[in-house]
C-alpha cells in the first residue's frame, strides 16, 4: 500500500489509538534532499502518543543509536534513517526488530532509493517475513511544487523573493527538491547587494556546498572510463536520450551505454522523464562542469552543437551557446542570428531582441557580422518591444565607420523609429529619421520611403501640420517607386493617421483601402497599424462608437502577424475611450496593471499615466494627480505627443484654477496652446480649450481668450470633429460667462447658460457623460449667477474671486470615485449663507471656490416669487450633474456641485430652527470636509471647492478628527 502525503502521520497514529490495533510498519521513501529526516522528526512529535517511547536508529552512524533485538516490553515509536547506509550485519539486526513489533508499536523506515544495493529493496536481497497483523505501507517523498517555492522563498527573502521570475527559476533549477531549495535561498539572503527578485541573480548565485559535494562524490566513484558519460550530461545541462549522451561523451555504443547503467546505479544521474537522462537537481550539472578539464570540456562543446542541431526544431539559441563554448565564433555568430530570426518568424521578439543584444556587446564581432546582426536587432526591436540597451547598442554601431552605407542607412531608420515611437524621444528622433531618409534615397528606396513615411506621423510635437504634408508627398512617390506592396500600405498607414487627426473628409476612404485581408504578413502588420492608427483619431475626434470595431480588427491583425507593439498602443487607446465614454469602474487599476506591464518602455503607456491622472483629480486626489499627469518623471512632458500633452496641461492647467494660481495657470495656458497652434492639427485642441480660455478670462487677459477661441474656430472651420465641436460651444461658453460677470448682466449669464446647455446636449450625443455633466453643472451655475446679480443690482453684487464655469465647471477635469454629500441637510435658511460654528458666513467666504462665484456671492438670496422656474430649473440640473458625478465616482466634482446647491436650497420643512446636533457623529458638512482633505486637498483647496473660508475649513477637520480618532488628516480615510 503506497500511503499519500498527509496519511503517514494519521497511519502512525492510528497504531497507538487503540491498544488492540496492529503494529504498523511505515516506509519513507526519498532521493538525497527530500526531507526524510524532517519527516521522521514530525512524526516523533506525533501529539497523538505522548506516552509512546520515540527510539532512533540511524544505520551506518557508527556512534551506538540503535535498539536491543529482544522485544520492549511496551508501546514504542522506531524511527530509523538512512537505511540506505546500513551494511548486511546491521540490516539482520533490524530485520529481527521490525519482524517482532508488536500491538501498539510502530516503525518509520526512511532511506534513498537511488542508493540501495538492491533496488527496491530497503531491508536487502531477500523478502521480509512480514508478522501477520504487521500493516506495512510506503510514504514517497516528492519535490516541492512552484507555490511550494515560493512560499519558502517569500519566508527566506521578503517580498523580492515571491516574483514570479524568481520562484520559476528557484524551482527549475533545484527541481524542487526542498534541500536544495533551502540552500540556495540562503546563499541568495547572503549576496550583496540584496537580491531583487530577477532569474539573473538566481541563475548567479552559484551551487550551494552540500549539492555540489554529493554529486561530485557520486561522479568521481565512477572510474575515468565512465566520468564522460556525466560529463556529457553536465554539458548538455538538461534531460537528453541515451544517444545523444553517448554521442557528446565520445564514448562508442557500448562502452557509452556501459557507462551510463554504472552512472544511474552510482546516483551520479536520475532518468527525469521516460529515456531522458540528466540530473536530479538541474543545478548540479554546473557542479560537474566546473571540473571537466578544458580542452575536453571545448570537445564535449563541439559535440553538444551537433547534437542539438539534429533535433527538430533547432534550439539554435543552445546551439550557439556550445559553439562559442567550443571556441568556435564563426559558428556561433551564425547559429545566433539563426536563433534570432527564428524567434522573430514565431513573433518572440524580445528574445530575439535579447539575445541580439548579449550578442553585439561582446567584444571582438567582426564587421561582417556586426553588419549582419545589427539590422536584425533592429528591426525587431521597431516591431516588438524595446529593451532598455537596444537604443545604446544602435547608437555606438551606426558611429562605425565600416558599415556599409545600406547597412548604417537601416541602422539609423530603425534608431530614428525607436527614438520617436518607443522613448517619446521626437526631436532625436526626427533628426535621425531625416538624415535616414538622405542616406538610403539612393542605396535602398524602399528604406527611405520608410523614413519618409515615419515623418509623415504628425503626432510628434514641433514640425507643422503642412510639413508632415509635405513628407507625405515624397513618401508615396518613394513607396510607388520601390514597387513594394508592403512599404505601400506602410505609407498609407501614416496617411490614414495624417488624414483622421485633422479630419479629413476622405480619411475614412482610406480606412477603408488597407489591405486587411492580404495574405503578407508585412502588408498584415502595417494594415493592423493603420486600423489602430485610424482608432487613435477617432477617440479623439470623438467618434467613439467606431473605436471598438477598428481596435478590435486592428489587434486581431496585430496578434495574427506578430506586431506587439501595435497592440500595446491599442491597449492605450482603449484606455483613453474608455476614459471619454464613462466606462471608469477598475478604470485605474487598468491603467496600473498597463503601467507596470511596460516598464521597461514607459513612453507606451503615456495614455495610461494621463488617464490615471485624470481619475485622480476627479477624485480630488490633486497631489497624486500631478504625480500622474507628469508621467512620474519617466520622461518628459514637452515630449507626450502632441493631442496627450494638451489633454494633461488642460488637467493641470484646471488644478493650478482651483487652486486660485490664476496667474500660474494663464501661464500653462499659452504655453500650451501655442504647441497645438504650431501643429495646426486643431481638433486636438479640444481637451485644452476650455480651460486655457478659462485662464486667460480670469486673468484679465480678455483679448487673449478672445484670440484662443477665434483661432480654434476657423481652425477647425467644417471639419467633422464632433469632440472638438463640443468644446468650442463649451470654450465660447466660458468667455460669455466670464465677460456677463465682467459687466454684471443677468442676460450674459442666461446667454452663457444656454451655451452649455449645447454643448452638454452635444457630448451627450457623443457620449461623454463627465463632460455632458461637467457643462451641465455650468449652465446650473449661471441661471444662479444670473439671479444673484440681478439680485445684487449689478457687477457689484458678483465676487470675481471665484471664476466663471471654466474653471469652475470648465475648469473640471476627468475623474473618478463618488462621494456622497448632504444635499443640504445642513442648511439653515433659504436666504444667505451657511453659517459655520463660529458665524462666519460661508456663502459670503473669501476665495469662494473655482465654481460659481455669482451663486456664492449672491448669499443663497432666492429669485423673486414670479420668476423662480429659471432658477428651480438649474437647482434640478444640479442635483441630476452632482448625482451624474456619483455614480462615475467623481469625488471632488460632486462634492463641488452639492456645495452649490447648498447655498440655493431652501431649508427643510419642519425642521426646527439652528443646525441639527451632532455631537458624536460626522455633521454632512464635517463628513464632505473630512473626505477631501484624506484625499490630499489643502485647507484652501478644500475651500475653494466647498464655497468655505480656509479657517471654517480648518474647524471642520478639527472636529472630524476629533470625532473620528484619527491621528493625522491621511489617518481620516480609515476612520470615516
Amino acid at each position: 500500500m503506497i500511503a499519500t502525503c498527509g496519511s503517514a502521520r494519521r497511519s502512525i497514529a492510528r497504531a497507538f489509538a487503540d491498544p488492540d490495533a496492529g503494529p504498523v510498519l511505515l516506509y519513507v521513501e526519498g532521493a538525497a534532499g527530500l526531507g526524510k529526516t524532517h519527516l521522521l522528526s514530525e512524526l516523533a512529535g506525533l501529539p497523538e502518543a505522548p506516552d509512546v517511547a520515540r527510539l532512533w536508529w540511524r544505520c551506518g552512524a557508527g556512534d551506538g543509536q540503535q535498539v536491543a533485538d529482544e522485544p520492549w516490553g511496551k508501546p514504542a515509536l522506531l524511527l530509523v534513517d538512512d537505511v540506505h547506509r546500513a551494511d548486511e550485519d546491521e540490516l539482520r539486526r533490524l530485520r529481527r526488530v521490525l519482524e517482532g513489533l508488536e500491538p501498539g508499536s510502530a516503525a518509520a523506515v526512511a532511506y534513498r532509493p537511488e542508493e540501495l544495493p538492491v533496488p527496491g529493496l530497503p531491508l536487502g536481497g531477500s523478502a521480509m517475513a512480514y508478522p501477520f497483523r504487521l500493516t506495512v505501507l510506503t510514504h514517497r517523498l516528492a519535490p516541492w511544487d512552484e507555490e511550494r517555492v515560493r512560499r519558502a522563498a517569500s519566508d527566506v527573502l521578503g517580498e523580492s523573493g515571491g516574483t514570479a521570475e524568481a520562484v520559476g527559476t528557484l524551482h527549475e533549477r533545484t527541481g524542487g527538491v526542498p534541500r536544495a531549495v533551502v540552500d540556495l535561498l540562503a546563499l541568495l539572503r547572503e549576496q550583496r547587494p540584496a537580491f531583487t527578485g530577477t532569474a539573473a541573480e538566481v541563475a548567479a548565485a552559484g551551487v550551494p556546498t552540500r549539492l555540489a559535494e554529493l554529486v561530485l562524490s557520486r561522479t568521481y566513484a565512477l572510474s575515468p572510463a565512465h566520468r564522460p558519460l556525466v560529463w556529457a550530461a553536465a554539458v548538455l545541462d538538461g534531460p537528453a536520450a541515451r544517444d545523444e549522451l553517448i554521442a557528446v561523451s565520445g564514448l562508442g555504443a557500448v562502452p557509452g551505454s556501459d557507462a551510463l547503467l554504472r552512472a544511474l546505479e552510482s546516483a551520479a544521474l536520475a532518468e527525469p522523464g521516460e529515456g531522458r537522462y540528466g540530473f536530479a537537481v538541474p543545478l548540479a550539472a554546473a557542479a560537474v562542469r566546473d571540473t571537466v578539464p578544458g580542452p575536453v570540456r571545448q570537445d564535449l562543446h563541439r559535440r553538444a552543437a551537433g547534437v542539438l542541431s539534429r533535433r527538430q526544431p533547432v534550439a539554435w539559441t543552445s546551439v550557439g551557446e556550445h559553439h562559442r563554448a567550443a571556441g568556435d565564433d564563426r559558428r556561433w555568430l551564425r547559429a545566433v542570428e539563426k536563433a534570432a530570426e527564428s524567434a522573430a518568424a514565431s513573433g518572440r521578439h524580445q528574445e530575439a531582441i535579447a539575445l541580439l543584444e548579449r550578442t553585439l556587446a561582446a567584444p571582438g564581432i567582426p564587421p561582417q557580422a556586426r553588419a549582419r546582426l545589427a539590422p536584425l536587432l533592429a528591426r525587431n526591436a521597431v516591431t516588438g518591444l524595446r529593451s532598455d540597451q537596444t537604443v545604446e547598442v544602435l547608437a555606438q554601431i551606426v558611429q562605425d565607420a565600416d558599415l556599409p552605407p545600406a547597412v548604417r542607412g537601416e541602422l539609423r531608420l530603425d534608431l530614428g523609429l525607436m527614438l520617436s515611437n518607443q522613448m517619446g524621444r521626437f526631436a532625436d528622433g526626427w533628426r535621425v529619421l531625416e538624415i535616414a531618409a538622405a542616406e538610403l534615397r539612393e542605396v535602398r528606396s524602399v528604406l527611405a520611403a520608410r523614413a519618409m513615411a515615419a515623418l509623415v506621423t504628425p503626432y510628434w510635437p514641433g514640425a507643422s501640420l503642412d510639413v508632415h504634408r509635405g513628407w507625405l508627398i515624397k513618401a508615396v512617390a518613394a513607396a510607388d517607386d520601390s514597387g513594394d506592396e508592403a512599404m505601400r500600405t506602410a505609407v498609407l498607414a501614416n496617411q490614414v493617421g495624417l488624414a483622421m487627426s485633422w479630419a479629413d473628409p476622405e480619411a475614412w476612404d482610406l480606412v477603408e483601402r488597407l489591405p486587411v485581408q492580404s495574405t503578407d504578413p508585412a502588408c498584415v502588420r502595417q494594415a493592423a497599424r493603420g486600423l489602430c492608427n485610424a482608432a487613435d483619431s477617432a477617440v479623439w475626434l470623438g467618434f467613439y462608437r467606431r473605436v471598438d470595431g477598428l481596435l478590435a480588427e486592428g489587434r486581431e491583425l496585430a496578434t495574427r502577424s506578430g506586431a506587439p507593439y501595435t497592440e500595446h498602443s491599442a491597449s492605450g487607446t482603449r484606455l483613453l475611450q474608455e476614459w471619454w465614454t464613462g466606462q471608469w469602474l477598475g478604470l485605474a487599476r487598468r491603467c496600473e496593471e498597463f503601467i507596470a506591464d511596460t516598464a521597461d518602455m514607459p513612453f507606451l503607456a503615456s495614455d495610461a499615466y494621463v488617464v490615471r491622472g485624470l481619475l485622480a483629480v476627479a477624485q480630488g486626489d490633486w497631489g497624486e494627480a500631478r504625480s500622474w499627469l507628469s508621467q512620474r518623471g519617466t520622461f518628459g512632458t514637452e515630449n507626450l505627443p502632441v493631442p496627450l500633452g494638451a489633454t494633461a496641461a488642460g488637467a493641470v492647467i484646471r488644478l493650478t484654477l482651483a487652486r486660485q494660481e490664476v496667474a500660474d495657470a494663464a501661464e500653462q495656458a499659452r504655453a500650451a496652446w501655442t504647441v497645438v497652434a504650431e501643429k495646426g492639427v486643431w481638433p486636438w485642441a479640444a481637451e485644452l480649450a476650455p480651460w486655457a480660455v478659462e485662464a486667460l478670462a480670469r486673468a484679465g487677459d480678455t483679448t487673449g481668450a478672445q484670440a484662443m477661441v477665434r483661432d480654434f474656430a476657423q481652425g477647425l472651420g467644417a471639419a467633422d470633429a464632433p469632440a472638438a465641436r463640443a468644446a468650442l460651444v463649451w470654450s465660447r461658453a466660458v468667455l460669455a460667462e466670464n465677460e456677463a460677470l465682467a459687466q454684471g448682466k443677468p442676460s450674459g449669464l442666461l446667454a452663457a447658460a444656454e451655451s452649455y446647455r449645447k454643448a452638454a446636449a452635444a457630448y451627450a450625443e457623443l457620449p461623454r457623460p463627465y463632460s455632458q455633466a461637467l457643462t451641465t453643472e455650468c449652465a446650473g451655475r449661471c441661471v444662479l449667477a444670473a439671479d444673484a446679480v440681478g439680485e445684487a443690482g449689478g457687477a457689484g453684487g458678483v465676487d470675481r474671486a471665484g471664476g466663471s464655469g471654466g474653471s469652475g465647471g470648465a475648469g473640471e477635469a476627468d475623474g473618478a470615485d463618488g462621494a456622497d454629500g448632504a444635499d443640504g441637510a445642513d442648511s439653515t435658511q433659504a436666504a444667505g449663507g451657511e453659517t459655520d460654528g463660529a458665524g462666519a458666513s460661508e456663502g459670503a467666504a473669501d476665495g469662494a471656490g473655482a465654481h460659481g462665484s455669482g451663486a456664492s456671492a449672491a448669499g443663497g438670496s432666492a429669485a423673486p416669487a414670479g420668476d423662480r422656474a429659471p432658477t428651480a430649473s438649474a437647482i434640478a440640473e444640479l442635483e441630476s450633474c452632482a448625482q451624474h458625478f456619483t455614480d462615475l465616482g467623481a469625488v471632488w466634482d460632486a462634492t463641488r456641485a452639492r456645495a452649490l446647491l447648498r447655498t440655493r436650497q431652501p431649508a427643510k420643512k419642519g425642521r426646527p430652527p439652528g443646525r441639527p446636533s451632532h455631537s458624536d457623529q460626522l455633521s454632512p458638512r464635517e463628513a464632505e470636509v473630512a473626505q477631501l482633505a484624506s484625499s490630499g486637498l489643502t485647507n484652501r483647496e478644500i475651500a475653494a471647492t466647498l464655497h468655505l473660508s480656509p479657517r471654517t475649513v480648518e474647524q471642520h477637520i478639527a472636529g472630524a478628527m476629533r470625532k473620528t480618532g484619527a491621528l493625522s488628516r491621511r489617518d481620516l480615510v480609515h476612520r470615516l
